[in-house]
């Protein structure tokens, strides 16, 4: 049994935590929302009454906080507050190059820090989640009972050095925009072309089984057109984070050609300023399936 401090208590803060509690670590959650703690609580977690608390009770922390300068408002917090050898994991989709940054940041101070990127969404919880883990072998080795506890089986890899893991997270959730994009567009075509009265759920349903392209998202592709196949009451808007973003950035700093994330992101912002259409609305609908995001291009 380990113990560990997870500052971040929302959807993915909170799954992570029940994970690892549920596997028999002592958990200690600090979220700066009440309604936020009390639902950690209600899980059997250990609620901590500040970042300073949390600091007192845990040599290990993961951060499940937006990417962004809040992570470093966090930290500039939390390191005057630990000791030689404590460990920080950023489990949050942050920039590699901020990752790198901010394990050099606190190596000064004599911690280390892991970056892991973390995917899985809502199914997280009862699945496990796929983390993409960054940094020094010792570090990830003290804590490998946490992620082998939130892993999907065969689901945690130490993937290399500081910024590793976010990088791999990152080159996926590209990947992940062009992938909805496409299944969003053909499932168009479908409802839109020669045969409009075919059933959609149906179609989706026989892809899961035996085809080339059968996946998670071909699975809730049917459980959207189980609840409705008009679609006339969603709006077409895509919301995105910023690592599709990311990928496109590097991919044009490497000069390797990546045309159809950057088609998918061109197509996220035409979304977002004129409603979209009915592929769009399918990738919304995955969108928030998959990770509880919201509808309407947030």
């Amino acid at each position: 049994m380990i113990t560990i401090g997870l500052l971040g208590l929302g959807r993915m803060g909170l799954h992570i935590a029940v994970r690892l509690h549920d596997a028999g670590h002592r958990v200690i959650g600090y979220d700066p929302s009440a309604q936020a703690c009390a639902s950690a609580a209600e899980h059997g977690i250990v609620i901590a009454t500040s970042v300073h608390d949390l600091a007192k009770q845990a040599r290990i922390i993961w951060l499940m906080v937006p990417a962004g300068k809040l992570i470093d408002d966090v930290l500039a917090e939390l390191l005057p507050l630990m000791h030689k050898d404590d460990i920080i994991i950023d489990g949050g989709n942050s920039l590699y190059l901020d990752s790198i940054r901010r394990y050099n940041d606190c190596a000064a101070h004599g911690i280390a820090f892991i970056d892991c990127g973390t995917s899985g969404g809502l199914a997280g919880l009862t699945n496990g989640y796929s983390l993409m883990i960054g940094g020094d072998k010792q570090a990830v080795a003290h804590v490998q009972e946490a992620f082998d506890a939130i892993g999907a089986p065969n689901g945690v890899e130490h993937v290399g050095p500081a910024g590793a893991g976010h990088y791999v997270k990152m080159v996926h959730n590209g990947i992940e925009y062009a992938m909805l994009q496409a299944y969003g567009e053909g499932f168009d075509l479908l409802k839109h072309g020669h045969y409009p009265d075919l059933d959609l759920k149906q179609v989706a349903s026989v892809w899961q089984h035996g085809s080339v392209i059968r996946s998670w998202i071909v699975e809730l592709c049917r459980d959207v057109f189980a609840k409705d196949q008009e679609l006339t009451s969603v709006s077409g808007a895509i919301g995105e984070n910023a690592t599709g973003k990311w990928t496109s950035e590097e991919a044009q700093r490497r000069n390797i050609p990546v045309k159809l994330i950057d088609e998918s992101l061109a197509i996220r912002a035409w979304s977002r300023t004129t409603g979209g259409n009915y592929g769009t609305k399918v990738v919304a609908l995955l969108r928030q399936a998959f990770g509880g995001h919201n509808l309407g291009g947030k």
